[in-house]
């Protein structure tokens, strides 16, 4: 069909009445009387030749042609608000899609989004969670925020972050420890990581005691855990500074051993974009300014 020839009012009717599965809804919603409404849905059925509903005596029900038709409608009015939304303000706002490890978005971007969105309110932020395994390009990711060594195949990665691991816990398990060595009477919560407690047990001297303490894909649901006394995690401090400031967490040993860094990535073979540039460079300075704070 020429777009000039569009009945957009009409399906404007339909998509809402497929919706309501009602005319009397359909119509308030669009601000319209039913009539007009049922008016508008009867000339789209007579252009197209079928029926796209069944009237019923409380309501309607779809046709094939009405089931095949109403889903897409629905698709496409709900990107086209998208976009015309991403104008509020009078300005096109840059859509930037961030994956980013689940601990980092809980206990230190989410904090900060008010000062980021303060910062760079032209950019349209879309945040997905995930536990460290991820496909930027499978999932259309900008860039994505992961913990580890920095070498992921072709990807760029830049250090946002240090992340030494150190143990965490519950004030009144603190209390039961004096030396590395009282860790073994306790119950090391773990990452999928196995080698962690292994590691920092060896900067601490010592040897590790067995390992039969609940395995997390999260190092913020473990340490959740820790803060209610089912053990002791092992976790980077600096994420946790609000828990550990208010005393519901302690810090027993100052020993902590560095096994990876955050880091902001993205795909060698996408360019950055300015929204992407922004991000980055917002990132840097406000993980710069939390370090310079602890210090």
């Amino acid at each position: 069909m020429d777009r000039a020839q569009l009945p957009l009012n009409a399906l404007r009717a339909f998509e809402a009445s497929a919706r309501h599965l009602n005319f009397t809804r359909a119509a308030l919603e669009l601000c319209v009387s039913q009539g007009a409404l049922s008016h508008h849905v009867g000339r789209l059925e007579q252009q197209l030749g079928v029926r796209l509903f069944r009237r019923l005596p409380r309501g309607l029900a779809l046709t094939a042609e009405g089931q095949a038709l109403a889903p897409m409608l629905t698709e496409t009015f709900e990107r086209v608000s998208a976009t015309l939304d991403r104008y509020a303000g009078g300005r096109l706002r840059e859509v930037l899609t961030v994956g980013v490890v689940g601990t980092f978005a809980v206990t230190w971007l989410l904090p900060r989004l008010e000062a980021f969105h303060r910062a760079l309110p032209d950019i349209d932020l879309r945040i997905l969670t995930n536990n460290n395994r991820v496909d930027l390009a499978g999932e259309g990711l900008d860039l994505a925020i992961r913990y580890g060594d920095g070498a992921w195949h072709g990807t760029h990665a830049e250090p946002i972050m240090d992340a030494p691991l150190t143990p965490l816990c519950a004030p009144t398990t603190a209390a039961r420890l004096s030396e590395p060595g009282d860790l073994a009477r306790e119950v090391l919560l773990r990452s999928y990581r196995a080698d962690e407690w292994t590691r920092w047990f060896e900067a601490a001297g010592g040897d590790c005691p067995r390992l039969d303490g609940p395995v997390f894909d999260s190092a913020a649901l473990m340490v959740a855990a820790a803060e209610d006394g089912v053990g002791v995690a092992l976790a980077p401090a600096d994420l946790f500074g609000r828990a550990l400031a208010s005393e519901r967490l302690v810090r027993p040993f100052a020993i902590e051993v560095q096994l990876g860094r955050y880091w902001l990535t993205r795909l060698h073979s996408r360019a950055e974009t300015e929204a992407g540039r922004a991000f980055r460079d917002w990132l840097v300075d406000e993980a710069r300014a939390g370090a310079a704070a602890l210090s």
